[in-house]
């Protein structure tokens, strides 16, 4: 099936509105599931105290949170377009930047670390933005770009849950311009970059019936149903009946993982 033509939607906007009541608790969700990979990885990387870090598309401030209170950076900027989530006790360390990355005018300094996650994979210009972030490093800093990667069952073609997943990549792309094929390409761009160290991993959390990335998955969909229609691969049924399937005993997939690259400025 030939795909529609890309839009120039965006995230926030033509879906996902962050006002929407039940945002924040889609994105703390997933947060759920992939902020101890996060972690993990930058605690590895040694991020700790001292630290000068942007968080991009920082969503409700979890790995933000983790960075002030965990790993002790000096200063934290989260940027977003929508930091109405962020909000919460003051701490001196933190600095809201409400903005658009693609803003030319943007003018915040240099870093020591740089994390972006779940976000360029949205953003069709994402080539040149990784060159925008990587020229924002301190000497010495790390840059860290994590985004989704489908890793579908090709013997499955025609199950609910398939068809479903399908559909929400094609509404993606063709709504918001959303692409995940250059996940795998990250730890090219890096070295493109400059960068040393560069190394990439690639997690495939368990999606669990019923648990925190299943109720993820769940309610992507459902925020999607005008859109997954629309593509015609699937109708409300074959929708309702992948969401039920996310929640029963017999869920049994290998969900979209997560790509996570890393280089450090010489």
């Amino acid at each position: 099936m030939t795909g529609p033509t890309v839009s120039g939607g965006d995230y926030g906007k033509d879906l996902f509105e962050p006002q929407h009541p039940e945002e924040s608790e889609r994105i703390d969700a997933a947060a759920l599931v992939y902020d101890p990979l996060t972690t993990r990885r930058l605690r590895a990387l040694g991020v700790g105290p001292g630290s000068r870090c942007l968080d991009v598309g920082a969503g409700t401030g979890t790995v933000v949170r983790w960075l002030l209170d965990e790993a002790g950076a000096a200063e934290v900027v989260a940027l977003d377009r929508d930091t109405g989530g962020l909000e919460g006790p003051a701490d001196p360390r933190l600095r809201l930047v409400t903005a658009d990355l693609r803003d030319e005018g943007l003018r915040l300094g240099g870093f020591d670390l740089i994390h972006t996650r779940f976000v360029l994979m949205h953003l069709p210009e994402r080539r040149r933005l990784i060159s925008r972030l990587a020229g924002w490093l301190n000497p010495g800093g790390l840059l860290v770009l994590a985004d989704a990667v489908e890793l579908p069952n090709v013997l499955d073609t025609s199950s609910a849950y398939r068809r479903t997943m399908d559909a929400m990549w094609q509404a993606l792309r063709s709504t918001i311009g959303t692409d995940t094929s250059s996940g795998p390409a990250y730890p090219h761009f890096l070295r493109e970059e400059g960068l040393q160290d560069v190394a990439a991993e690639l997690v495939c959390p368990p999606l669990v019936a019923g648990g925190p990335l299943a109720r993820f998955w769940s309610e992507t969909w459902n925020r999607m149903r005008p859109a997954l229609e629309d593509t015609g691969r699937v109708d409300s049924a074959v929708i309702d009946e992948a969401v039920s399937y996310l929640a029963s005993p017999h869920a049994a997939e290998l969900g979209p993982g997560m790509v996570m690259a890393w280089g450090r400025r010489p």
